[in-house]
């Protein structure tokens, strides 16, 4: 078995808010090198009590309109491993729609 990490360094402020995040994953093939992110989600479903864990993290910088775009993007993804983990295609294909539909209503995508 092999095993690989993912490093995320948060530096907080003196209220304990994320003013800087990098990121660095041993895999990355875009990049080698620490990268820095405005934004993190992360959940984890724990083995042992079959609950979701989750870390939402943004910086000081983020925009609403970056945060729309984070969330647009997170949804389309979202829709589109739930597709590749149960093949359910209804219920992939709603939660496609619906992702199109927060774009729209962000002004992301275009209104249809």
């Amino acid at each position: 078995m092999k095993t690989k990490k993912i490093i995320i360094e948060v530096s907080l402020n003196e209220d304990n808010v994320p003013e800087k995040m990098i990121w660095q994953a041993e895999d990355n093939p875009d990049q080698k090198a620490p990268q820095e992110c405005k934004a993190i989600l992360l959940s984890l479903f724990d083995k042992g009590n079959k609950d979701t864990l989750k870390i939402d993290l943004w910086t000081t910088e983020m925009e609403v309109a970056e945060m729309d775009r984070l969330f647009y993007n997170s949804l389309r993804s979202l829709s589109e491993t739930y597709y590749k983990a149960t093949n359910n295609k209804e219920l992939a294909n709603n939660m496609r729609q619906f992702a199109e539909y927060f774009g729209e209503e962000t002004g992301i995508v275009p209104k249809a």
